[in-house]
Parts: structure tokens; sequence; C-alpha cells
């Protein structure tokens, strides 16, 4: 299974994650999340800007390290990243996606889609976390080990 390592750029795993939680909150009606309106609005909206807040965050630590934010080349990196919100999440783009999934699943008001943002989750991790940090043990070593011990993979 290495030939799907780092080769499905994440967003459009999200996308695909996204379509089947809407196929699953179609195919499965119960159980549903019963949420009053409003309270469904405000979690969609606090789950969007906490996302928006960490994958924007860490868009913008990248630039200013001029470093390459394709997360398909992890060995062309140029620089550690470890400021800003990399000191709460090593992977704050991959945890943006993973609450604007949670923000759909609300939204569908479908408990079993929820498992679409565990399948994100478990696929990241297998396929392009794990390439991604074997690529910057091997570029920075002991600085990479020392800050994997200190901050959580994803919060």
């Amino acid at each position: 299974m290495t030939s799907l390592e780092t080769r499905i750029p994440p967003p459009l795993v999200a996308i695909v994650c996204a379509g089947l939680m809407s196929l699953v909150a179609q195919w499965i009606t119960a159980p549903v999340l019963s949420l009053p309106a409003s309270l469904r609005g405000l979690l969609i909206a606090a789950l969007l800007c906490v996302a928006g807040f960490f994958a924007l965050s860490a868009a913008l630590r990248f630039k200013r390290s001029a470093t390459t934010i394709d997360p398909r080349k992890p060995d062309t990196t140029h620089a550690l990243v470890t400021e800003g919100v990399y000191r709460w999440t090593r992977n704050p783009m991959y945890l943006g996606m993973a609450l604007v999934l949670a923000a759909w699943g609300v939204y569908l008001l479908s408990v079993w889609s929820l498992l679409g943002v565990v399948v994100f989750v478990t696929y990241l991790n297998r396929f392009q976390i794990g390439p991604e940090e074997r690529a910057l043990r091997a570029l920075f070593g002991a600085e990479f080990d020392t800050y994997c011990a200190t901050v959580r993979r994803w919060i």
C-alpha cells in the first residue's frame, strides 16, 4: 500500500469523505442528531471558525518560513515550522479539514455520517502523516524528534 503514500492530496480525501458522509446520511436515517436549529447553527459556525483559524494560520506560517505547502512532496521541505499553531498541533491544516468535516456531519444531522471524520483521520495518519513524518525525521533528525515529543499529532 505504499503506492498510496502522499499521492492523493488531503483536500481531495476530505472531499471524498464529505461525499461519503452525504451518502451515509441519505441511506441510514437513524440515529439522528437532535439539536435545536440555533444550537446546530452555532456549533457549525464555531467548528468552521476554528477550522479556518488553524488552516489559515498554518498556511501563513509555511509562507513566512518559505517552505512547501504541497503535502505530496514532504522531502522538499526547507524549514521545520514549530511556531504559531504548530505549538499546539503538528498538523493544523489537516485538523482544519477534519473540523470542516465535523461541521458537515453536524449539518447533515446524522450520527453515522460523523464516521467520515474518523475515516479521514485514519487515512491521513496512515497514508499522509506517517510518510511526512518519516521525511521530516530524515531531514531534521533530533530537532524533529524533540518537536514530536512536545507537540501532539492532532491536538
